[in-house]
């Protein structure tokens, strides 16, 4: 609440803003410092850029000395723009071109190939073009789903990866191809508890020991093992610390921390989810028998999993009046509206917040991961302005979008307004 009143203040939240979206900088360095110091100092930590690719959020990161995560051409081009080295991004696009994996080739990208095909057309690349690539290959672990199944990628099927279950062609791809250096795998995101994360990781930890047994110790020399550590939604979540995390590992799979593989992670929610608010005036107030109805400037082009699964996507919520004081008085329920023409724009149902006014601005917490990343174009409304707050001193990010720059958006590079 004190982030959204101080950008009122400062003028930064302006009386023509419906709505804002505020990152607290030092909360993210914080997560980031509690990551690093969780893992061993070989460990490499790739952001995850689907997560949050706002450009100024990427450069924040990379020179913390993170790494960069990217499932898609156009994220490679985020991550180089913000400045990660090469050599510091993951290529894990399960759709790779070969267009794609001639570029990631020619710039020393790390590649986790999805797949057995994949691995032949990235050696027909290497042969033509002389390049040895850095490469890993994703291993379904087949360790279950967690209570989300939409996020979970580690079932006895998945589209993602080789099935650990394939582990004779696992096994004949690395004699076949003494490049491939590396095992990948990732469980799932929020929704996967602990145990699950760490039973995938010690299923493919244990197959990259049976590599090292047939094919030479220290055939494995990377193991990334994805992201998939829960932020909290809740008041009564109790997501695992990254320390946690590591000390479970550490239990599972003690070889892993204290070997010499290169490791690599691939966090995004956990790092970035509780470092910002949304904040949307609300516009009008309906009440009817049994319901109370807040009409926000915010709705499922910015919540859209929330929308369409609020059971999953839960969201702490406050509320401040117009200046930017907190709101107190009765609770009561109330039903937060977005402004998109379908019955299901909800960002929230049955919120706890006291008597809305039209005018009053209400927060949402929790919003700095695939939120914004996930925007839709639908009824074609303007993004927010986000801005960041770093020691004290705010900046804009991204600024609100005009309705011009939409029209931009829908006639597509070649045209003009």
């Amino acid at each position: 609440m004190d982030l959204v009143r101080q950008a009122l203040e400062a003028g930064f939240f302006r009386a023509t803003d419906t709505a804002v979206i505020v990152y607290d900088l030092d909360r993210l360095e914080a997560n980031v410092t509690r990551l690093a110091e969780a893992f061993p100092e070989r460990t490499g930590h790739a952001f995850a850029v689907k997560s949050c690719p706002l450009p100024p959020i990427l450069s924040f990161l990379a020179g913390l000395g993170l790494g960069a995560e990217a499932a898609s051409l156009p994220e490679i081009h985020l991550a180089l723009a913000a400045g990660f080295p090469p050599a510091r991004i993951v290529f894990d696009s399960p759709a790779k071109t070969v267009e794609e994996l001639q570029l990631a080739l020619t710039l020393g990208i790390y590649i986790n190939a999805d797949n057995l095909t994949e691995l032949e057309r990235i050696a027909g690349l290497a042969a033509a073009t002389g390049v040895t690539p850095r490469a890993g290959l994703r291993v379904n672990p087949q360790a279950g789903l967690g209570r989300i199944k939409a996020t979970s990628v580690a079932g006895r099927y998945s589209k993602f990866g080789v099935p650990l279950e394939e582990r004779a062609a696992i096994l004949d791809a690395f004699a076949r191809y003494p490049w491939l250096e590396g095992l990948h795998v990732h469980v799932g995101s929020q929704g996967c508890p602990l145990d699950l994360l760490v039973a995938g990781v010690g299923a493919v930890f244990d197959l990259g020991r049976d590599i090292d047994r047939a094919l030479g110790a220290g055939r494995i020399k990377t193991f990334d093992l994805g992201g998939g550590l829960p932020a909290g939604y809740r008041d009564s979540d109790t997501p695992p610390t990254p320390a946690a995390y590591v000390a479970a590992l550490a239990e599972r799979c003690p070889g892993l921390l204290s070997g010499d593989p290169a490791l690599v992670t691939e966090f995004g929610r956990m790092l970035a989810a509780p470092c910002a608010v949304a904040a949307s005036r609300v516009e009008y107030v309906k009440r009817q028998k049994g319901h109370r109805t807040a009409v926000l400037h915010l709705g499922a082009d910015l919540f859209v999993r929330e929308c369409y699964n609020p059971k999953s996507w839960p969201h702490r919520t406050g509320l401040l009046d117009p200046t930017g004081r907190e709101k107190t008085g009765r609770i009561g329920v109330w039903h937060l509206a977005g402004p998109l023409c379908f019955s299901g724009d909800f960002p929230v149902w049955q919120a706890r917040l006291p008597d809305i006014g039209a005018g009053d601005i209400v927060l949402v917490r929790d919003v700095g991961a695939y939120t914004l990343s996930m925007w839709s174009r639908y009824n074609s409304r303007q993004m927010p302005r986000v801005l960041g707050i770093r020691q004290g001193q705010f900046s804009v990010l991204r600024e609100r979008e005009e309705p011009q720059d939409v029209v931009r958006f829908w006639l597509g590079r070649e045209k003009s307004v």
